[in-house]
């Protein structure tokens, strides 16, 4: 006698990987600050600070979280400078996991906040490669300076406020928390260097480009926190 068991046993696989997914998507709802998988592609080019704000927004869309107003961590210059620090909301933030990586901006700007890359993951829950790994991709664009405030305009900090793909330099911060040296720069999360034009020389001054921010290990990616 023959038992035919495949599609209750099929049913029943499917129920349990529904039920184990829905816990995921839940943690990806509540996230509040995730660091971007990916860039718009066009190097430190982000369309401005909309652009990168409607790119983080995008992003959170696409894991259900985009409930939630999301802002870009980018500080500008010139007329009219933005502070990092004051776009972002007050606080609490956590990560896809659930995991607290600082509980206000004071906190954030601390030595006790729990940003490092076990934390700071995608909007995918995904752990973004770091010193060590092939590609890194530890750079993160802020335009900031450690304390979350925006560089004075005599020299280009910004990429020319996010709108060049060619020339200038931004402020790039490790989202690893580690570089070259065991100095404040190499550790710190926001603020550890500027970019430069390609090595090779192929583009001197060029230091905005996709190619650019990949020949220091980064790939044009960027903090994204929940202001609400």
């Amino acid at each position: 006698m023959t038992v035919r068991v495949g599609l209750p046993l099929a049913a029943g696989f499917s129920l349990l990987a529904l039920l184990g997914a829905l816990p995921v998507a839940a943690q990806q709802a509540n996230m509040s600050f995730f660091v971007t998988s990916s860039g718009p592609g066009k190097g430190a080019d982000l369309g401005g600070l909309a652009g990168a704000d409607a790119h983080c927004q995008e992003l959170a869309a696409s894991v259900g979280a985009g409930g939630k107003t999301w802002h870009a961590y980018l500080s500008t210059q010139g007329p009219g400078a933005v502070n990092a620090k004051d776009r972002i909301g007050k606080g609490p933030w956590m990560n896809v996991k659930g995991v607290v990586v600082a509980t206000s901006v004071d906190d954030l700007h601390s030595a006790n906040n729990k940003l490092n890359k076990q934390n700071n993951l995608s909007e995918k829950g995904e752990v973004i490669n770091g010193r060590g790994d092939t590609p890194n991709r530890h750079d993160i664009l802020t335009g900031s300076k450690p304390d979350g405030t925006a560089f004075p305009p005599d020299k280009d900090m910004t990429c020319k406020n996010y709108t060049s793909s060619t020339q200038g330099a931004v402020m790039l911060g490790h989202n690893d928390r580690l570089g070259l040296k065991d100095d404040a720069e190499s550790k710190s999360w926001n603020s550890s260097h500027a970019s430069r034009e390609p090595r090779d020389g192929s583009a001197p001054g060029q230091g905005c480009t996709q190619k650019a921010l990949q020949g220091t290990g980064g790939d044009g990616l960027f903090y994204c926190f929940a202001i609400n």
